[in-house]
């Protein structure tokens, strides 16, 4: 049993004996390195310089030969003559002879009204009129009658026969005949007069069109009624049908008062309507209506087509570019090359007298500070000359803090 315990203790290792604090120092050390680590990025990623959120835009070329523009506005293709054809009396359609898209010519028979009071009313005037003629020529016979009567008595009165009371009854019928029958004719002219009203009356149900153009809408059928006012609680309607002059087309804008002493009449004007956005439409200027909206703030500008085309139609909504007039003498250079646009805020400091300014050109992840050479306004955007590319990206109202080489994000 005791050489077991002995040959037991043989076995056991003996270990080193631990120095105090070292294992603790080790520790400490551990965790200062990686607190000063994790310190020493976080101020790196603190004090980093952070790109700055710009909007760009790219300068674009304007085409050899093509004007400036000193203004834009938006507004209505409207037609000078445009007509809701009605009736002028109040009446029940019984035909209506337009649709929709239909060409109509001035004078055309667009709807009929029931026309059967119109011409019992005119029968009766008519003979009324005849009426008043046989009492004329009734009259006219006895008057003849009266007339030899009064020489039959005027000769009877020579020789005796008769007493002067006679000549005098004889002549009374002679007057009041004549005076009857300048009555009765009155009365026939009257008549007749009530005869050409009635006429009227019945050509007034027949609707017919005032000029030739385009009927775009058809407002009424067959049964309904139809007044030259509106009546009936909103069940009379007040139309048969709209037609427009296509030859009377033009756009009408609204300018704003402050930017009104850039239009002129005629000035040119390019127009692009909304369906059609690559259609370039040369127009000009008619005139400018002299009177402002208090409450818009805009004038009225009317400007008329250089030439019309079937896609033009009423209502139509249109962006309309007043033109710069180039100078003679500088029309044939500014022809002879295209010319860089960019826009007003991309240039810094303005324009100064000698047509210099500063663009902030983006290059890859930094900007560029370049100085340009500008010329005139194109619009809401400025013509560069020299220092710009047509395709480089400027800055649009670059920030205060912006600088030559600083890192930018596009927005």
């Amino acid at each position: 049993m005791t050489d077991l315990k002995q040959d037991l203790a043989a076995l056991r290792i003996e270990r080193e004996p631990e120095r105090p604090g070292v294992a603790r120092w080790i520790v400490w050390i551990v965790v200062l390195v990686f607190v000063g680590g994790a310190g020493l990025g976080a101020w790196k990623w603190v004090t980093r310089e952070r790109p700055i959120e710009v909007q760009v835009a790219v300068a674009t070329e304007r085409a050899a030969g093509t004007q400036a523009a000193v203004l834009n506005a938006s507004g209505y293709v409207t037609a000078r003559r445009r007509a809701t054809v009605s009736s002028k009396i109040t009446g029940k359609v019984v035909e209506v002879n337009v649709e929709e898209g239909m060409a109509v010519r001035q004078g055309q028979v667009l709807a009929r009204l029931d026309d059967s009071t119109p011409k019992a009313s005119l029968a009766l005037a008519i003979a009324q009129a005849e009426s008043a003629r046989k009492a004329v020529n009734e009259n006219e016979v006895h008057l003849a009658q009266a007339r030899l009567t009064l020489g039959r008595t005027t000769e009877l009165l020579r020789s005796g026969a008769v007493s002067q009371s006679d000549v005098d009854l004889a002549k009374t019928d002679v007057d009041g005949t004549q005076a009857r029958i300048n009555a009765l004719r009155e009365q026939v002219n009257v008549a007749e007069r009530q005869v050409e009203l009635q006429r009227t009356d019945l050509d007034n149900t027949i609707i017919r069109a005032p000029f030739s153009g385009i009927a775009i809408s058809k407002d009424a059928q067959p049964g309904e009624m139809v007044s030259p006012v509106s009546a009936g609680g909103g069940f009379t309607r007040t139309g048969i049908s709209t037609v427009v002059d296509m030859r009377s087309l033009e756009i009408e804008v609204d300018v704003n008062e402050s930017y009104i002493n850039r239009v002129h009449p005629g000035q040119h004007v390019s127009a692009v309507l909304d369906a059609y956005p690559d259609w370039q439409i040369p127009a000009h200027v008619i005139t400018i209506v002299p009177t402002a909206d208090r409450q818009k703030a805009t004038v009225l500008v009317r400007i008329g087509f250089e030439q019309l085309d079937p896609r033009l139609l009423p209502d139509m909504g249109v962006k309309v570019t007043f033109l710069r007039e180039e100078d003679e003498a500088a029309a044939p250079t500014r022809a002879a090359q295209p010319t860089t646009l960019v826009p007003n805020a991309s240039i810094l400091n303005g324009q100064t007298d000698n047509g210099n300014g500063f663009v902030f050109v983006v290059a890859g992840e930094a900007v560029e500070r370049r100085a340009v050479k500008v010329g005139g306004a194109d619009g809401d955007r400025v013509e560069v000359v020299a220092g710009l590319r047509p395709g480089e990206r400027v800055v649009v109202s670059p920030p205060s803090n912006l600088i030559d080489g600083a890192k930018v994000v596009v927005k």
